[in-house]
């Protein structure tokens, strides 16, 4: 018995043109984890962090991210087991915890991958982001930020942190790329990572 053909698939989501010509180039892509991969409720108990919460729109947006050929990154000045865990189930490769200084971090990071601040995306909602996001070629920042993070980006998503806007700006650069309807259609056989 052969498979029934899918019906033609074609993104129906769309960005202004001068976003996307802004979001070009983009190699590698750095976010936060309290207020941008998390809504930044903090849920400490006697012996410490205990859980967090994420939303697996952003797990996935990140993975197709680096199916997309950018390669995410997380820089987070707080450390945690959970933190830690869901980093690891995402497969991402570069984490920076606990880091009190963004910046000497994402200098390592771009030894690392050799690349410049013209290559890289930055995603933050705090003061602490800023040093990132006003150097990075794209900034993105999530709709419940605070308003001079607001102020810098180029793009403030829609949807909240820990509640769909790391994959919104995932989607975005994906699109910029001119990977994001190749990874989409490709959901139609598989989820296999080969995914082009």
């Amino acid at each position: 018995m052969s498979a029934h053909a899918p019906r033609p698939l074609n993104p129906v989501l769309s960005f202004a043109p001068e976003l996307l010509l802004a979001a070009q180039g983009i190699r590698a892509a750095i976010f936060d984890v309290d207020g941008v991969l998390t809504d930044g409720s903090l849920h400490i108990g006697e012996h410490g962090e205990d859980f967090k919460t994420f939303n697996s729109l952003d797990g996935h947006g990140l993975k197709l991210l680096a199916q997309g050929g950018i390669t995410p990154v997380v820089i987070t000045g707080r450390d945690s087991p959970a933190v830690r865990r869901r980093i690891a189930d995402l497969g991402i490769a570069h984490a920076f915890y606990g880091v009190h200084d963004k910046l000497a971090a994402a200098g390592t990071l771009m030894d690392t991958l050799q690349l410049d601040w013209d290559a890289l995306a930055a995603m933050g909602d705090d003061w602490p982001d800023l040093p990132l996001m006003t150097r990075a070629a794209f900034a993105c920042a999530p709709s419940n930020a605070h308003l001079e993070v607001s102020a810098v980006a180029h793009h403030i998503t829609r949807a909240s942190g820990g509640a769909g806007a790391v994959r919104e700006c995932c989607d975005l650069l994906l699109m910029a790329a001119g990977r994001y309807a190749s990874l989409l259609r490709g959901h139609l056989t598989t989820l296999d990572s080969s995914t082009p």
